[in-house]
């Protein structure tokens, strides 16, 4: 198939711009859309990029009745995927030379500097990618939008980028509280894998509506749409808003954005088929089964893995989302706990007194100390050690003064708090 036209890079005159726009476009527009619709009859339909799996019976436990206040699914269906096409990965900019050069480019890069992280990205999304599934098919989401957090953080819940986006999505935080997320010192919900991929799954659907091409919806999750917007406002202000748009347009974007998609495809690509790029996946993985319960009030996580007679670690790994080791106090918090130990915790919890569910270290202040230097001390911020002691004044700490710093059990041990 031939080329088409390169856009032009410089904005219309006004006049011709007001001109265009009172007459749909003009003829050069129908002229535009009638060559389009005829080369895509013209085209011999593309087999399918992948063989969709049947995405797997949802391993997710349902929450208690009592569990309010949730935002987002409570539960995972996942129906069977619809065998169809896959609109990004079927797009017929993926047939453009230049763009399949730079995906192999991508593919190298996986198969060489990114090898040494690839297993490790590629055994995480073994732990979240049946939840990622079940978000996206509920959705009617193209399937290969399961190895996007791939690209954005490694399938890390606690990926932190330059830019202080977060999580497996990497969500900035304005982005996350938009859709009703908590981010603060204690408590980040970005790192919520399942609240965060439900988050993602509503800003992308948002983002391909806004722009109506799933190339110009990935590079505005990359950038920004308020960037992406004004780059095609000021290049292209009349030309339909298409996957070929965001190739001719690219090197108008930022350097990252240029090659987010080929990079996205190089990762489908790996990730489909780990072996055949010599990537060895461990195998075995943890996998992301649990039961929802409910806390009350501050507590460690030392406490909630007592109550539900599991290793700490586990609760560590289920609920990366409790940044601090200790729940937000005086609010309740929902909390994972392993499959099947949901009774248990809820059987052991109200037997421990409400004084003995936070850990804790009572430090002594000495000489030219600070909250500042105590908080990083123990590697806490000044805001949980204000939270936990009602009243302090920052600024007339006295010498002796007794605080009350929370901590989990690993970061008390590793200070050599005094008690």
């Amino acid at each position: 198939m031939r080329p088409a036209t390169p856009v032009a890079v410089g904005p219309p005159s006004r006049a011709k711009a007001e001109a265009r726009r009172a007459h749909g476009g003009g003829a050069r527009t129908v002229l535009i859309l009638v060559c389009g619709v005829l080369a895509a009859c013209a085209t011999t339909p593309l087999p399918l990029p992948y063989t969709p799996a049947p995405l797997p019976t949802p391993r997710i436990a349902l929450p208690d009745p009592d569990l309010g206040g949730h935002d987002f699914d409570r539960a995972f269906f996942t129906p069977p995927p619809p065998v169809v096409r896959d609109a990004i990965l079927s797009s017929a900019v993926a047939r453009n030379p230049e763009f399949q050069a730079r995906v192999s480019h991508w593919v190298d890069f996986y198969e060489t500097k990114g090898s040494r992280w690839l297993p490790g990205y590629l055994e995480r999304m073994d732990q979240f990618g049946p939840m990622v599934d079940s978000t996206l098919a509920n959705r009617h989401m193209p399937y290969s939008l399961r190895y996007l957090p791939i690209v954005e953080s490694g399938y890390s819940p606690r990926a932190v980028s330059r830019a202080s986006a977060t999580g497996l999505w990497q969500l900035m935080a304005s982005t996350a509280r938009g859709y009703g997320m908590r981010v603060g010192p204690l408590l980040d919900e970005r790192r919520n894998p399942v609240k965060a991929t439900a988050a993602a799954a509503h800003f992308l659907t948002t983002l391909k509506g806004q722009f109506g091409s799933w190339f110009l919806a990935l590079a505005a999750y990359n950038a920004g749409p308020v960037r992406v917007e004004h780059i095609l406002d000021r290049y292209a202000p009349l030309e339909p808003r298409t996957d070929s748009l965001y190739w001719k347009l690219r090197s108008r974007f930022p350097a990252e954005t240029r090659d987010f998609v080929p990079k996205f495809f190089a990762a489908v690509q790996i990730a489909k088929n780990p072996e055949a790029h010599g990537v060895d996946v461990p195998k075995d993985s943890l996998g992301f089964d649990y039961d929802e319960v409910v806390v009350p009030d501050a507590t460690t996580m030392d406490v909630v893995a007592r109550a539900a007679e599991v290793p700490q670690a586990e609760i560590e790994r289920l609920n990366p989302e409790i940044v601090r080791g200790i729940t937000p106090p005086g609010r309740k918090t929902v909390l994972r706990v392993p499959a099947g130990q949901g009774k248990t915790f809820r059987e052991n919890y109200p037997h421990i007194p409400p004084s003995k569910r936070v850990t804790f270290v009572v430090h002594r202040v000495s000489r030219g100390e600070n909250l500042t230097r105590i908080a990083r001390k123990y590697g806490v911020r000044v805001a949980d050690i204000v939270a936990a002691n009602p009243g302090i004044r920052p600024r007339r700490l006295q010498i002796g003064q007794r605080i009350t710093v929370p901590v989990a059990p690993r970061a008390r041990r590793s200070a050599g708090g005094r008690r």
